[in-house]
């Protein structure tokens, strides 16, 4: 029985993401939510799931190492946010309604919060090449001195 609903919350899942890659939402996120569930039965969910969180990172890095990628990202998701909470004040845009509004402004806010994600995980590995080369005899590690190391 588990196994049962396992495959159906899992295959519903994947399949409303696959038609939100084509229409406003988290087409890609639901695609990856569906297969991790797959995941924890079907041994074949390992691979593609393993294939999305891999391009994933990729799409995050790439984010993360073009600023004007991240401006770019950052204008869609505002343009997104702007055109859902439009529609839930009530201005008409076709093809809109309250449910796709919601997710608009959803969509947006987690593309916002992936951009700041990506750019601060690139500043981190920026500023972890920049820093000097272990002491020796600490195993490479590297403290920052603090004001008691005087």
């Amino acid at each position: 029985m588990k196994t049962v609903v396992v495959a159906v919350l899992g295959g519903l899942l994947t399949l409303a993401g696959i038609g939100l890659l084509v229409l406003p939402g988290p087409g890609f996120l639901l695609v990856a939510a569906g297969l991790a569930v797959l995941a924890t039965r079907f041994s074949w969910a390992k691979r593609p799931l393993d294939y999305a969180k891999d391009k994933a990172q990729d799409g995050i890095e790439e984010v993360g190492k073009s600023p004007w990628r991240a401006a770019l990202a950052v204008l869609a998701a505002l343009a997104l946010v702007a055109a859902g909470v439009l529609a839930l004040i009530g201005v008409d845009l076709p093809f809109v309604n309250t449910l796709s509004a919601v997710v608009l402004v959803i969509s947006g806010l987690f593309l916002i919060g992936t951009v700041v994600f990506a750019r601060r995980l690139e500043q981190l590995q920026e500023a972890r090449a920049r820093r000097p080369a272990g002491v020796p005899g600490t195993a490479g590690s590297y403290r920052a001195a603090g004001p008691d190391s005087r």
